[in-house]
């Protein structure tokens, strides 16, 4: 289980005041409005970052940060993750779960016999797609709905599921 998460991605500059465009990775990009900090991963470092503003254009997030209030001072950061911790995370309602949480943990059939590792989850506008990896076989999609997801246990590392006929073919 991951102690972050990752919200958004810093694309480019924005002004000359230090303003960042930032593509969001939640599903929530209202979300920013809420939070005072976030975490700016350089690669080596996680640097911790207070908003200063937020506003939005498009399909994206725009943000300043207190002390860096200059193009020549954020443009290093182009390209960087912002990430929030667990306890900053948007709340869960029941029978949801953090896709972090979710990615790697073993895929169980509901007699127990295991059929993979879930590899990514897909937003479709129906319902999420957890894509299996099946050993020497092609991944499988498995639709997040309650006649397939019988049981999820993140913090146990395994889900179980209903398969549905033709989904391993």
């Amino acid at each position: 289980m991951q102690d972050i998460f990752e919200v958004g991605v810093i694309t480019q500059t924005h002004g000359l005041k230090g303003e960042v465009k930032v593509f969001p990775t939640t599903d929530d990009p209202k979300r920013f409005e809420e939070l005072d900090m976030v975490m700016l991963d350089t690669g080596r470092d996680k640097i911790p970052m207070e908003i200063k503003s937020v506003r939005y254009q498009k399909n994206m997030v725009l943000l300043t940060f207190k002390g860096y209030e200059d193009i020549n001072l954020i443009e290093k950061y182009k390209k960087c993750s912002l990430y929030v911790t667990r306890e900053n995370a948007a709340p869960l309602e029941e029978n949801e779960y953090y896709i972090a949480d979710l990615i790697g943990v073993e895929v169980r059939l509901e007699d127990g016999s295991v059929i993979g590792k879930l590899k990514n989850v897909l937003t479709t506008a129906a319902n999420d797609v957890y894509e299996v990896s099946v050993d020497g076989k092609p991944d499988v999609l498995i639709p997040a709905i309650s006649k397939c997801i019988k049981e999820v246990k993140p913090e146990e590392g395994y889900m179980v599921v209903h398969l549905l006929p033709g989904m391993m073919e």
